[in-house]
């Protein structure tokens, strides 16, 4: 493939959802190839171990995966927020209401309806979290394979409830997924944290200093039983946004920038490989009724537009909120019905909750959050598509042909 031709596909903003697309049907190929499922399952389990001294961190890739790129991911989320809470769309009480409360609602109603469906077992229940979050980076490759014709307030108010979402998930990883702790190491996590403020408080510039006592926290978090990815939020906020001897340059928006095609382009369609592989040759119809996927499958898909769009409608029609600036309700609909892709975060999400249980529900989980997420993106896509025909979108502005 030309130079060009690559360097024009990496600067799409639909070309990190296009990656993670290729990489999760790569993973489905692989696992449901005879000849290649043995390589997948061997490749994640290839143990990796790095040793100082006493100190050793022994897993399988797939929990380096998991563990330790997730961090960066969440390192980047971190960043992304604290610039938001700032300087950006988080810094307005006006612009944040209408997506913090469909956030809410887009958390709560999926986690009903999947608690509904396994109740009766606390085993299944453990998952109640899964069907929670929305991936941000498809939602959004959806809304740019549809161009101008989608109004920008939408990709904002879109991108805030995805953050906000982010938020939610970061909470609900502390609090209910926490395994037992080590006095130990959460003193060594909370000393380098306390570091990091420090240096934070008295002006430290150097990025590598920051990210060197940052790795430390993310290694104690690891032995502490709390979830080492949290270490990459905590870091991220202790990150100067600003420096005050040289205005031009910001420590935040620099590491931000370094970090997003890397997250974009390789760390998140490695998730999405080690994550996606699910065996088919068993499925069936009934494999879509288990459980675990139909509570799955129906709280993103329909838990998560129920609760997004019907808040949303209820707060524009009670005036607390305006419907965003150039949008129609069905394309707002169409917004709500994206927020049903839980693909990589729902994926993380179920890897927590049920890591101490075995591999029992791991095909039902992520045949229902891809099922999900598949019907989400095409079911969004297509209402966005119709909604805006002969549409055009110029900055905050729709014009449409004949007015």
């Amino acid at each position: 493939m030309p130079r060009d031709t690559l360097r024009r596909f990496f600067q799409q903003e639909s070309a990190g959802g296009i990656l993670l697309i290729a990489a999760a049907l790569l993973a489905l190929i692989m696992i449901n190839t005879p000849m290649l499922s043995g390589l997948y399952n061997s490749l994640l389990q290839t143990p990796v171990v790095i040793q100082i001294g006493n100190f050793a961190i022994a897993k399988p890739l797939l929990l380096w995966i998991n563990d330790g790129l997730m961090a960066v991911f969440f390192f980047l989320v971190g960043l992304e927020l604290k610039r938001e809470i700032l300087e950006g769309s988080l810094s307005s009480p006006a612009q944040i209401v209408l997506p913090a409360v469909g956030a809410l609602a887009g958390i709560a109603v999926p986690a009903l309806i999947y608690a509904w469906f396994n109740h009766d077992d606390p085993t299944r229940l453990r998952g109640w979290a899964i069907p929670t979050a929305t991936d941000i980076a498809f939602a959004l490759g959806i809304v740019a394979l549809l161009g101008r014709r989608v109004p920008a307030s939408l990709k904002l108010f879109l991108m805030t409830l995805a953050v906000l979402d982010d938020i939610g998930a970061i909470v609900i990883i502390a609090l209910f997924f926490t395994a037992e702790l080590s006095a130990t190491a959460l003193v060594v996590a909370g000393s380098s944290l306390l570091i990091l403020f420090a240096m934070n408080r008295r002006g430290v510039m150097d990025t590598a200093a920051y990210l060197l006592i940052g790795v430390i926290m993310w290694a104690s978090l690891l032995k502490s039983g709390v979830h080492a990815t949290l270490a990459g939020v905590a870091l991220a906020f202790m990150i100067p946004l600003r420096n005050p001897r040289d205005p031009k340059h910001s420590p935040l928006h620099g590491l931000e920038h370094d970090l997003q095609p890397i997250v974009a382009f390789v760390i998140l369609p490695v998730f999405a490989f080690a994550n996606a592989g699910v065996p088919l040759a068993d499925m069936s119809l009934a494999s879509l009724m288990e459980p675990v996927t139909l509570g799955i499958i129906l709280g993103l898909f329909v838990g998560k537009q129920v609760g997004v769009f019907l808040v949303s409608w209820l707060l524009i029609k009670l005036k607390w909120a305006k419907l965003p600036e150039g949008a129609t309700w069905a394309q707002l609909y169409g917004i709500a019905l994206l927020c049903g892709i839980g693909f990589t975060m729902s994926l993380f999400i179920a890897s927590l909750a049920f890591e101490h249980v075995g591999q029992e529900y791991t095909e039902s989980v992520r045949l229902g959050i891809l099922s999900a997420s598949l019907l989400s993106a095409v079911a969004g896509y297509l209402v966005l598509r119709v909604a805006s025909s002969g549409t055009q979108v110029s900055g905050n502005t729709t014009n449409r042909p004949g007015r």
